[in-house]
C-alpha cells in the first residue's frame, strides 16, 4: 500500500501545480490574452501565434528553455528545445533570414518611384533616438538603452539582432516581446495619433499615381543600396544585405525558386522557430521586473514618437509640395512591413473611400525598414562591435 501511496505522490509532484508561482499563472494568462488578440482580431497571427504559445510553455515547462550542463558525476546534458532555438536568434542567424524573406516578398517599386519616401522614413526613426536618451535618463547603460530604442522602428528582428550584438542577451526577452507587441498593435496604437496630427482636409488628399518603375531599376535598387549602405556602415550588412539579396531573388527573374523558398517556406520555418523562442524567453523570473516595465514603456513611447515624427515630416512635405503629399503615408514610416502602411490606407480610406494611399505609404515602410536597419548599424558603430 506504501508502495502505491508513494507513486501517487511522486506522480504528484512531478506535475506542474506543485512548481509554479503566481508569477508563471499571470504569464500564463498573458500569452492566452495575445492567442485571444491573434486568433480572434487576427493581431499578425504569424507572429503572436508562436510567441505566446512559447511563453506559454516556458511559465508551465520552464526547463525546455534550460541550457545544457555536466552534473556532479561528470555526465553531461542536454539543454531543453527551446534553448537552441535561441541560440539562432542570440547568433543573429532567424533576424537575417527574416530579412531576406521580407525582401524576398516586398515589391520596392514605391520607393523607387518616389524618392522622397526615404525622407518620411527617416523621419519616422526619431523615435529610436529619443527612446535612447530617455533610457539613458531612466537608469540603463548605453548598450542597453540603444538595443531598447530600436523597438521604435517596430523592426523585431532588428530588435533581436542588435540586443545580441551588443551582449544585452538578458534583456533580449522582454525588448523582442515589446517590439513584436506593438507590430501586432499598429491598427490600434497608430490610428489615434494619426487622426490627432492631421486635419480632415489633409486626409483627405489624394496622390499622384506613382509613375511605373523599369525591371532594370528594380534590379539595380538593391544592388546599389546594398554596396552605399554597407561601405559607410559595414556592420549592417547581415541584415541590409539579406534584405536587397532576398529582394533580387524577387526582382531579378532568373531565380524563380529562391524566391519562392526565401518568401515562403524558409520564412514561416524561421517565424516559427524565431516566435516561439522569443516567447519562450519570457518566464516570470525573467519577465516581471520593474526593468520590463520600463522597457514596455520606452517601447510604446518610441514607438508613438516614430509615428508621431513620419507624420509632421509628411505636413511639411504637404506645405512644401503645394498638398501633393497625404501627410497620412508618413506614420508608414515605422518598418512593420506591411501593416503600418495598410493602416494608413484605412485612415486615408475613412476619410474619402475613394482615397487610395497603400502604395505611396509602401515607400516610406520599406524605407523605414532600410532606416531601423542603419539606426542599428550607427549603434554599432557608436559602441565598437
Amino acid at each position: 500500500m506504501s508502495y502505491v501511496t508513494d507513486t501517487l505522490s511522486n506522480l504528484m509532484h512531478q506535475t506542474a501545480f506543485f512548481n509554479l508561482t503566481w508569477g508563471n499563472y499571470l504569464m500564463i494568462a498573458v500569452a492566452c490574452v495575445f492567442l485571444y488578440l491573434a486568433i480572434k482580431h487576427g493581431f499578425e497571427p504569424l507572429l503572436l501565434v508562436p510567441i505566446a504559445f512559447g511563453m506559454l510553455l516556458v511559465n508551465i515547462y520552464p526547463d525546455i528553455m534550460a541550457e545544457p550542463y555536466v552534473d556532479a558525476a561528470g555526465i553531461e546534458h542536454a539543454g531543453g528545445l527551446l534553448h537552441y532555438f535561441f541560440l539562432m536568434d542570440e547568433w543573429s542567424i532567424l533576424p537575417s533570414l527574416i530579412f531576406m524573406g521580407v525582401g524576398a516578398m516586398t515589391d520596392f517599386g514605391p520607393l523607387i518611384a518616389n524618392p522622397k519616401s526615404f525622407l518620411l522614413g527617416a523621419a519616422a526613426q526619431i523615435g529610436i533616438y529619443a527612446a535612447y536618451f530617455l533610457a539613458i535618463f531612466m537608469g540603463f547603460s548605453g548598450k542597453a538603452a540603444a538595443a531598447i530604442s530600436i523597438i521604435g522602428g517596430a523592426d523585431g528582428p532588428t530588435s533581436i539582432f542588435l540586443a545580441g550584438k551588443l551582449g544585452q542577451t538578458a534583456l533580449m526577452g522582454p525588448i523582442a516581446v515589446a517590439a513584436y507587441t506593438y507590430m501586432s498593435l499598429v491598427p490600434i496604437i497608430q490610428p489615434p495619433i494619426m487622426k490627432l496630427l492631421t486635419t480632415e482636409e489633409e486626409r483627405k488628399i489624394k496622390m499622384e499615381q506613382l509613375r511605373p518603375v523599369s525591371k532594370l531599376e528594380k534590379i539595380l535598387f538593391p544592388i546599389v543600396i546594398t554596396i552605399v549602405v554597407c561601405l559607410i556602415l559595414p556592420t549592417t550588412a547581415p541584415l541590409v544585405g539579406m534584405l536587397m539579396l532576398g529582394n533580387l531573388f524577387r526582382e531579378c527573374g532568373v531565380v524563380k525558386q529562391l524566391t519562392e523558398t526565401a518568401s515562403n517556406a524558409l520564412m514561416y520555418i524561421v517565424v516559427i522557430l524565431l516566435g516561439t523562442s522569443v516567447g519562450a524567453t519570457t518566464s516570470a523570473e525573467a519577465f516581471l521586473n520593474l526593468s520590463t516595465l520600463k522597457i514596455v514603456a520606452l517601447g510604446l513611447v518610441a514607438f508613438a514618437c516614430g509615428t508621431a515624427a513620419g507624420i509632421i515630416f509628411g505636413k511639411i512635405m504637404c506645405k512644401a509640395t503645394g498638398g501633393k503629399i497625404n501627410p497620412l503615408i508618413g506614420s508608414a514610416g515605422v518598418s512593420a512591413v506591411p501593416m503600418a502602411a495598410r493602416v494608413s490606407q484605412k485612415v486615408g480610406a475613412e476619410a474619402d473611400p475613394t482615397n487610395f494611399l497603400l502604395m505611396h505609404a509602401m515607400g516610406p515602410n520599406v524605407a523605414g525598414v532600410i532606416g531601423t536597419a542603419v539606426a542599428a548599424g550607427t549603434f554599432m558603430a557608436i559602441f565598437g562591435v
